[in-house]
């Protein structure tokens, strides 16, 4: 895996051996970029279930002014943080060693992001539980965007009771990109 563009383009990343992770092939996320560039610049991202650090890497690399790393797994985020010094993006990160819930929750009312990327192990509703905390949150800034990377099968109908809609929904062979942003705001579109 490697950072497809921006200040450290080309450069290799760590992954966690094993299947504890699965990182987003560098295919996929160069796609999930192209779609992200415009709203990248000086934006507020968090990267829920940070696996290796990747997303966040690559959206700093392309001009994110700061990204929250939040992952539980105590290798992978030994990973993260040995990513983003060989990146030298260090400085504009903040890691959290946390599940997502107990993370926002302790982000409450000193951040708001105006990306959240969440890569939540698959078929376990662990995005249907973040997206109900965000619901009710103070987490997300005016025209923020929320992306779940999910199975295919994964459904989200209950979106829209939730408070959002679904502005984009972009498959590949084996998974998907949807895109959210809360109901009666002039969101960013993809």
């Amino acid at each position: 895996m490697r950072v497809i563009a921006g200040s450290a383009k080309r450069l290799q990343l760590k992954t966690l051996d094993g299947v504890d992770t699965r990182p987003t092939t560098d295919r996929i996320k160069e796609t999930l970029f192209n779609m992200l560039q415009p709203y990248l610049c000086d934006c507020e991202f968090l990267d829920l279930f940070s696996g290796s650090g990747g997303i966040g890497i690559e959206a700093l690399s392309r001009g994110a002014k700061e990204a929250v790393f939040v992952e539980k797994n105590p290798k992978a985020m030994e990973c993260i943080k040995e990513n983003l010094s060989y990146t030298k993006l260090d400085d504009q990160a903040v890691t959290m060693s946390a599940d997502a819930l107990s993370a926002l929750h302790r982000m409450e009312g000193s951040k708001k992001f105006d990306i959240i990327f969440m890569d939540p192990p698959y078929n376990n509703e662990l995005e249907k539980q973040v997206l109900e905390y965000l619901a009710i949150s103070n987490l997300l800034k005016e025209d923020a965007m929320i992306i779940v990377e999910a199975s295919l099968d994964t459904d989200f109908s209950y979106a829209k009771s939730l408070g959002f809609t679904v502005v984009k929904e972009k498959k590949y062979k084996t998974n998907k990109h949807l895109f959210l942003e809360k109901d009666g705001k002039d969101g960013k579109s993809c």
